[in-house]
């Protein structure tokens, strides 16, 4: 762990689904900080709120209880106008499967977030959605359809798309569950680079003991709370 300031924290996170007698308590007051060029790992079997803690963290779903910083700003009690906004300019995500628009190339998949924020003129998104694709070892393949991509490509092309808007954040869930073994190590290796090159904070739900032990910290979980502390991987 370094000293510097936390790029995301929460304090004492709730989160409940259900309702009435079927209403369960998912988080039970998870406290975490998280530092910048960091590649951590949130691992435990299923069930045990893995990736609810990711979809709370990231805005996507609302907490029930405790607090969640960006940097210094408290952004748990922000409305859905807000969360959107922090979403698309700070908070990167990559899932299980790609997402990718079948349609669209791989450079128009990854312009999509860019459009969408809008802070930049058409040119400069282009151009930066190609050293995107570079940075993921897919600068030849900027006009193929995502169709026409393998597995591994498209999940790469969803990693440069995560990192459309240059966000400080990157919630990835499961990122390599659809990818055979190389394919898995390759993706996690351009996380580690993202996060050690780039200063990003990178933060990772997964089954895979072998993916958790490439990452810099673990943090493993058992019904809804860390059962040790932060843990660094050997």
């Amino acid at each position: 762990m370094t000293s510097s300031t936390p790029i995301l924290r929460c304090k004492n996170l709730e989160r409940y689904l259900g309702e009435g007698e079927k209403r369960t308590r998912i988080l039970h007051g998870i406290d975490l900080e998280l530092e910048p060029a960091t590649l951590y790992a949130i691992t435990g079997p299923s069930g045990c709120g893995k990736s609810t803690l990711l979809y709370t963290l990231g805005l996507l779903d609302q907490q029930d209880a405790g607090e969640i910083w960006i940097r210094d700003r408290k952004v748990s009690a922000a409305n859905d106008t807000e969360r959107t906004r922090i979403r698309n300019s700070t908070i990167g995500f990559v899932f299980q499967f790609h997402f990718l628009l079948s349609e669209f190339t791989a450079l128009e998949n990854i312009l999509l977030p860019m459009r969408k924020l809008g802070n930049r003129p058409e040119n400069e998104m282009k151009n930066f959605a190609q050293e995107l694709l570079a940075q993921v070892g897919l600068a030849d393949k900027s006009q193929r359809l995502a169709n026409q991509l393998s597995g591994g490509e498209q999940q790469r092309v969803a990693i440069a798309r995560a990192l459309a808007n240059q966000p400080s954040i990157l919630l990835a869930d499961e990122p390599t569950g659809n990818l055979d073994q190389q394919n898995s190590t390759n993706v996690v290796e351009l996380l580690a680079k993202l996060a050690h090159e780039q200063g990003q904070t990178i933060l990772l739900v997964t089954h895979n003991p072998a993916i958790a032990q490439a990452c810099d910290q673990q943090l493993p979980m058992l019904d809804g709370r860390f059962v040790k502390t932060l843990q660094r991987s050997s």
